[in-house]
């Protein structure tokens, strides 16, 4: 007869392959963000690889809400990269590396202001969201509107609490980070947040007042 874990072979005790394949799923490692970029700083490119991979989608919604412009988003999108890339040698893990991430990006969307004083929030938004094939139409469809509502909530906000709000939703940082990221105090990271979440419930919750 077998035991749970074990089979019994001419007298000797043998472990069995299914339980032991079970644990294996939980045994591999994932490298921690900083593990990864230190050793792209000492020339393991398929580390960086990995760490592109993992914050792509959401830096690039990041920039893409937080500039409302397709061909600017993508074109900061592009600068933050080559900025990380050009950082790997200086990179200490002084902070988590989402932060100093999502850092380089807001500083990145900083200059692109300031050197394109005319930058518009018109959106070409069609990249990040895409309808699920197996939605029904009436789904689909209150999904679109409340996607519009959102956005153009998000435009009403001042840039300061919509860069916190996006900073939170699509970064998932922390107060704490927020605050580096945007060089303000916690408290007034915490402030920005709270006073963006409220405008974009009240936009969303009553678009009729929005016309």
């Amino acid at each position: 007869m077998a035991a749970n874990a074990r089979t019994i072979t001419n007298g000797a005790t043998t472990l069995c392959s299914e339980p032991v394949l079970a644990y294996i799923p939980a045994m591999v490692h994932t490298p921690k963000d900083s593990a990864l970029m230190l050793r792209y700083k000492d020339g393991d490119v398929a580390a960086f690889e990995i760490l592109y991979r993992r914050h792509k989608d959401a830096i690039y919604r990041y920039l893409l809400r937080l500039c409302g412009h397709r061909d600017a988003a993508e074109d900061i999108f592009q600068e933050v990269w080559g900025k990380i890339v050009n950082a790997r040698d200086s990179y200490r893990p002084t902070a988590k590396f989402t932060t100093f991430l999502y850092r380089v990006a807001h500083n990145c969307f900083i200059d692109h202001i300031r050197r394109n004083k005319r930058h518009s929030n018109n959106t070409a938004l069609d990249p990040e969201f895409h309808s699920d094939p197996g939605e029904t139409l009436e789904i689909s469809t209150e999904r679109s509107l409340a996607r519009e509502r959102l956005i153009l909530a998000l435009k009403t906000l001042p840039e300061e609490q919509r860069d916190a709000f996006l900073l939170h939703e699509e970064g998932g940082l922390s107060f704490d980070q927020i605050a580096i990221v945007t060089g303000c105090n916690r408290e007034t990271a915490k402030s920005r947040l709270r006073y963006a979440v409220k405008k974009l419930r009240r936009a969303i919750d009553e678009p009729a007042e929005q016309s």
